[in-house]
């Protein structure tokens, strides 16, 4: 069957340039760079384990858990945990607030698997603040009270305390520079624990 369509070809001319400079061949194959190794279907489940067991929403994840991230309110724990899924580490985190005593699930999981993120106390406040300000409630709502946060963080302190956890301030720093330092700490205490 012949037709009067008018073929160009685009990338012949230049796959047979980058064939001739670098004297590999192209391996014809479609996909490649896109195919399903078994590197994305970890962080898939890590991503899927992250959302499950997001802001202490079921805390039999937390002995499942690779790293267990603690924290009061907007100290970062939901993207940090989103960003170390996607490097397929299993993370779940859990919110420190006073009038909530912490899940007993916690206090089973071993010390080197749980990190408490800390803050300033005036950084927290600014952040607050405007979380409000976005949300359109005021910002002098108790939530970012001063008075209220130092309870909070002496909590937060109290509970990190009891846990013998590592505790990372994140008043100055980007969440893939916490990260690191959180995947860091995971790497040596794998090998340490003689984990997978």
């Amino acid at each position: 069957m012949s037709s009067d369509v008018e073929v160009v070809d685009v990338l012949g001319p230049m796959l047979k340039s980058i064939e001739k400079s670098t004297g590999l061949l192209p391996k014809n194959q479609a996909g490649l760079i896109h195919s399903l190794d078994h590197e994305y279907f970890k962080r898939v489940e890590a991503v899927e384990f992250a959302v499950k067991y997001d802001d202490g929403k079921n805390p039999l994840g937390l002995l499942k858990a690779d790293v267990v991230i603690i924290g009061v309110s907007r100290t970062s724990k939901t993207p940090l945990s989103m960003y170390l899924a996607h490097k397929q580490i299993k993370v779940a985190n859990v919110p420190l607030v006073p009038e909530l005593a912490p899940p007993e699930e916690l206090f089973k999981v071993p010390p080197y698997k749980i990190i408490g993120l800390l803050i300033d106390p005036f950084k927290l406040n600014e952040i607050r603040s405007e979380r409000l300000k976005t949300m359109g409630l005021s910002d002098t709502a108790t939530y970012a009270d001063m008075k209220r946060i130092d309870d909070e963080l002496a909590y937060a302190k109290g509970i990190m305390r009891r846990l013998h956890c590592q505790i990372i301030n994140v008043s100055n720093r980007a969440i893939e520079e916490t990260a690191g330092i959180i995947m860091e700490y995971v790497r040596k205490n794998k090998e340490r624990h003689h984990e997978n």
